[in-house]
């Protein structure tokens, strides 16, 4: 369904190490920089990215929005989210366990990245 996800990012360099460990943590390789101070992450999937806003104002969250990211198994979910706090992530919600909902049984480990965008590490248990 979707080509890229872009999130606004205020400290390039911070966000840089920050989603190099948690999509390494999920096996993914670092982030290719671009001419115009933009990361990508390139998958078979569909491709995510940082950018400093074009419009020269800081980064700022968006509220009620959330990126998440397919995490393998609990304990790849596990590492995502430890890799997060050791690079300058913070967790939020409850801490990382499954919840069961109207979606099913779903394991989830929620993080805020260093601009404060919020993120997920979703694995659908079965």
């Amino acid at each position: 369904m979707f080509s890229h996800i872009m999130v606004g990012a205020n400290d390039i360099a911070a966000s840089k190490t920050f989603y190099d460990a948690i999509l390494g943590a999920m096996g993914y390789p670092a982030g290719t920089p671009d001419d115009k101070g933009r990361i990508f992450w390139f998958t078979e999937t569909g491709i995510f990215s940082i950018s400093p806003p074009i419009d020269g104002e800081p980064a700022t969250c968006g509220n009620g929005s959330t990126v998440g990211f397919t995490a393998k198994d609990p304990e790849t979910a596990d590492a995502w989210h430890s890799a997060g706090l050791a690079n300058g992530g913070t967790s939020i919600e409850d801490p990382p366990g499954v919840r069961e909902g109207g979606l099913g049984k779903l394991y989830l480990a929620y993080l805020r990245d260093p601009s404060g965008n919020k993120l997920c590490a979703l694995h659908q248990m079965k």
